[in-house]
């Protein structure tokens, strides 16, 4: 059930008895924009630090505790256009406790306090805090230069991208850091809870009315609705951006960036997940199986698709020396895929998996809510069952379509070896 409290601001309640959890998340929405990214981040990291009431750390951490345990957290996103800080509680089912509390609603409450009542006073947040989270989250973008594939992950990205807002990393840039204060980052958030759209889901044994009353508590106002699509298409050209980098790494990375043109449930949508499931997405693909296990040419070898930008990456970790190997061997398993060479065994293989991922999911209170986020976005539902028949429905001819409409527009390769 989904009700409009506010224009802009809806409540998603899904009663359930499958989990002895209650999961809460609430997504705050904005269309991409770099000047704000790296505050939105900042904010996801201090929000979870303290608030008005639970002024430390270990005050709020023992509020948590009070609750049987809950679990809370923030983190930030970005999807095709738009960037998401999400904030997410798992109480337990207060039917499960002997005792007669109300844990449900006071959990509630809690994230009402954090929300409403950060830890600020006239106009800027607390100085101490501020500064903390704002050392932490430096730290973490230094340590992104050590952790090597996400390194290259985020540099192939730039690459790709023209759009600043693309090229930019969901959580920030460190250049972006130096420039927020406490009281610019105040200042944002306010912003933040004005005018950022807001779906608030509550997944487990609860009443929908409750749920429903419980929320509108909350001083959310009307705000303005995005009118772009959540889809970002990337401009088309022909020429291929490739770039190398040299670090000292025991291990080189080469990925690869191809434009697909695939969108989130258009009419290539599953025709693309078996291709790429068949390519690279799965223990039997082609890249797993000849890169890494016949050829023995990279410690790891696999394909990704981003529905929501119309792109797949290939990421390997190889021995620098065999790069241009790696590239040819990469290329001829895409002709491969072009020219149909693929059983109808692997593509039944593939179907299964893919099946049996979504049924998986299922269990999960996290994608579960997710998967309703995502059809809210894109204006449509597809059920699990909708979802088999479109898999089962695919036909051969239609995944060498789509590997012959993948191309190639980006590379990176981050090599210990001094390029000659």
């Amino acid at each position: 059930m989904s009700i409009q409290l506010q224009e802009g601001v809806n409540i998603h309640v899904l009663p359930t008895k499958k989990y002895k959890t209650i999961r809460i998340v609430l997504k705050f929405r904005t269309p991409l924009d770099k000047k704000n990214i790296t505050k939105r981040a900042l904010l996801s990291s201090l929000l979870e630090t303290n608030s008005k009431k639970y002024d430390s750390q270990t005050k709020l951490r023992s509020e948590l505790a009070n609750l049987y345990g809950a679990s809370f957290g923030l983190s930030v996103t970005k999807k095709g256009t738009m960037h998401m800080l999400t904030v997410g509680m798992t109480i337990v089912n207060e039917k499960y406790l002997s005792a007669n509390e109300n844990v449900l609603q006071e959990g509630i409450d809690f994230l009402k306090e954090i929300l409403f009542h950060p830890n600020a006073t006239d106009g800027k947040f607390d100085e101490e805090t501020f500064n903390r989270e704002k050392e932490n989250i430096a730290d973490y973008y230094e340590s992104i230069f050590d952790d090597k594939q996400a390194y290259a992950s985020l540099s192939l990205q730039r690459l790709y991208f023209e759009d600043e807002n693309q090229k930019t990393p969901s959580i920030g840039t460190l250049e972006d850091l130096n420039d927020i204060t406490a009281a610019s980052l105040y200042e944002y958030y306010q912003e933040l809870l004005a005018e950022d759209c807001v779906d608030i889901y509550v997944l487990g044994d609860v009443e929908e009315s409750e749920m429903t009353e419980a929320f509108r508590a909350f001083p959310f106002k009307a705000r303005q609705v995005p009118s772009e699509s959540i889809f970002y298409t990337a401009a088309t050209h022909n020429k291929l951006i490739e770039e190398i980098e040299q670090q000292e790494v025991t291990q080189a990375k080469f990925n690869l960036a191809y434009e697909t043109n695939v969108f989130y449930q258009d009419k290539n949508y599953f025709a693309a997940q078996i291709f790429n499931g068949l390519f690279g997405g799965f223990p039997h693909s082609k890249l797993f199986m000849n890169v890494r296990e016949k050829e023995s040419l990279a410690y790891y070898a696999s394909s990704t698709l981003d529905t929501f930008r119309g792109m797949m990456t290939v990421q390997t970790g190889i021995d620098s020396t065999k790069v241009e190997q790696v590239r040819e061997i990469i290329q001829l398993q895409l002709i491969e895929m072009q020219n149909g060479n693929f059983s109808d065994e692997a593509i039944d293989q593939t179907k299964e998996m893919l099946k049996n991922q979504v049924l998986q999911s299922e269990d999960n209170p996290g994608a579960v809510m997710e998967k309703m986020y995502t059809h809210q976005l894109v204006g449509s539902t597809l059920t699990t069952a909708e979802f088999e028949q479109k898999i089962n429905e695919v036909t051969k001819e239609e995944i060498i379509k789509i590997a012959n409409q993948v191309y190639l527009k980006a590379t990176f390769f981050l090599t210990g070896e001094e390029n000659k």
